[in-house]
């Protein structure tokens, strides 16, 4: 019998490049196991356009469908897992509780759009952070299902301290 979807939620603060990446991601990567959705706290009007273009040129991913939406919009959704891409979303609370017992990690992940160089560099910036964000995709994806079962009910608990009602995860930067 194949476990239902786990619901995660990958917030930024403009959704529009690194919780972009890391929802695309999952879903080629999570494929049945997990049910992605991207928020932002303050939305972007538009997703960058190196986003979708690394996605579908890089990694054979079609994110033309790929829009900003706010936190907001996912208040009552019951997530498993709630990742934070900036040190921005990291530090807000929502004005709500989240639905359920979501686990709340961050993974601390530059952000791209503070990068400036040439075009060449630019992209080969954001094609590092991406890189980044699949290893971590990859690796949440390749635990087993004892091991995801035991996160979603709490029985784990990893990093540095726990919100009321929440699981705090932390994973820093790779070097």
């Amino acid at each position: 019998m194949t476990p239902p979807s786990l619901n995660i939620l990958f917030l930024g603060w403009g959704n529009s490049a690194r919780s972009i990446f890391a929802e695309y991601l999952i879903r080629k990567l999570g494929k049945e196991r997990f049910a992605p959705f991207s928020a932002g706290i303050n939305p972007e009007p538009e997703i960058n356009p190196l986003v979708i273009r690394i996605l579908k040129e890089l990694y054979q991913i079609d994110a033309s469908d790929a829009r900003p939406k706010s936190w907001d919009k996912f208040k009552d959704v019951p997530f498993n897992f709630i990742i934070t891409s900036s040190e921005h979303a990291k530090s807000h609370v929502p004005p709500w509780t989240w639905t359920g017992t979501p686990i709340v990690a961050h993974w601390s992940t530059p952000d791209p759009e503070r990068f400036s160089g040439s075009e060449k560099d630019t992209f080969n910036h954001y094609w590092k952070v991406s890189q980044l964000i699949y290893r971590r995709v990859d690796l949440l994806c390749n635990l087993s299902v004892d091991k995801l079962d035991r996160l979603v009910h709490g029985l784990e608990k990893i990093g540095s301290f726990a919100l009321p009602n929440q699981n705090f995860l932390s994973i820093e930067n790779q070097k």
